[in-house]
């Protein structure tokens, strides 16, 4: 069952991902780094920055099931790890984003990430594709995050999703 995406929550983000967290950037990018020793710098840029939109998007969007693809989580793991700065952004843009793990690869589900990048796109992101691929696709990189999110373990602000 696919779930309507609805409409945007507002004007779209007037500023890009790493703005929205200023200085703390660095030390988000580094924390991927610390847990990915062979990636290049500019590809835990990349994963952060869509790590930053990944948590954007889910709190102006609450009650919508999101996932993001296993390199995007990889930075959304890094920005939980900076718990102030995570909730003061969760904040900023609506509620707060609680991480319900979940790795079991035949959860994938196509239409989720689908939604979530159409998600991201309307809240006023540019979306990068290459990130969000499916869990079985040959990566651009090695991540450690052994999370695959799906829709009985999707993303929803609080409070805690009711599963079916």
């Amino acid at each position: 069952m696919s779930m309507p995406v609805p409409d945007p929550p507002g004007n779209p983000i007037p500023t890009g991902p790493r703005a929205l967290v200023g200085e703390h950037f660095d030390n988000v990018r580094k924390t991927v780094l610390d847990a990915n020793p062979d990636m290049p710098e500019d590809m835990a840029d990349r994963i952060v920055e869509e790590g930053i939109k990944f948590v954007v998007t889910c709190a102006q969007n609450p009650g919508v099931g999101m996932a993001p693809s296993r390199v995007v989580d990889e930075g959304w793991h890094a920005l939980l790890l900076h718990s102030v700065l995570y909730a003061e952004l969760c904040g900023q843009f609506g509620s707060f984003v609680h991480h319900y793990p979940g790795w079991d690869p035949t959860h994938y589900d196509p239409a989720i990430l689908d939604r979530t990048r159409e998600l991201i796109a309307r809240a006023g992101f540019d979306v990068d594709s290459e990130l969000w691929g499916a869990p079985d696709e040959k990566l651009l990189v090695s991540v450690s995050a052994n999370c695959q999110h799906a829709p009985n373990c999707s993303i929803r602000p609080m409070p805690k999703p009711e599963w079916p």
